[in-house]
């Protein structure tokens, strides 16, 4: 399963033929979409220059609840996810597949699933903070929703 999406991610096959069914087409849309939410975790996770496995056990719960996966499908996805990552020129292929499928409310709940992530180890790096807002921009968020999601998160989290 994961060589034919791989493939079509490539280009190397199309993603929607004639002979396709309109559930296939979906489910083609969906694989896109939880690889590009995967790509972007993954991203925010090594923007400090690590990826703890504390870190990777919250992308794995993150993305179990967002898109209701197996933990083992979701192992399978940040693999494949990665690989993308490797062979990708910029996040703007993965956030353009987000802002084509999320609503504000969506990306907003993204931001705030980002700011926990990088406040798993209760610190803000200067690349983390960068890059969220880097991705904020991506997904065409303003800046003062950046700042709401990780005060919420703060907040919750209880950091001061």
């Amino acid at each position: 399963m994961f060589d034919s999406l791989i493939d079509i991610l490539t280009g190397k096959i199309p993603s929607v033929s004639v002979d396709r069914s309109e559930n296939t087409e979906k489910d083609n849309r969906q694989e896109k979409l939880e690889i590009a939410t995967a790509a972007i975790f993954i991203e925010m996770a090594k923007a400090d220059g690590k990826f703890s496995n504390e870190e990777r056990e919250q992308v794995v719960k993150v993305l179990q609840k967002q898109f209701n996966l197996e933990k083992a499908y979701v192992a399978e996805l940040l693999d494949l996810s990665s690989a993308e990552l490797k062979n990708s020129v910029s996040l703007y292929e993965f956030s353009n597949i987000l802002n084509e499928h999320f609503k504000v409310n969506d990306k907003f709940e993204l931001l705030k699933n980002l700011w926990r992530l990088i406040y798993s180890d209760k610190k803000l790096d200067k690349y983390e903070d960068h890059l969220i807002k880097v991705i904020g921009g991506m997904l065409n968020m303003e800046h003062r929703q950046i700042i709401n999601a990780k005060m919420i998160v703060r907040e919750e989290l209880k950091l001061d």
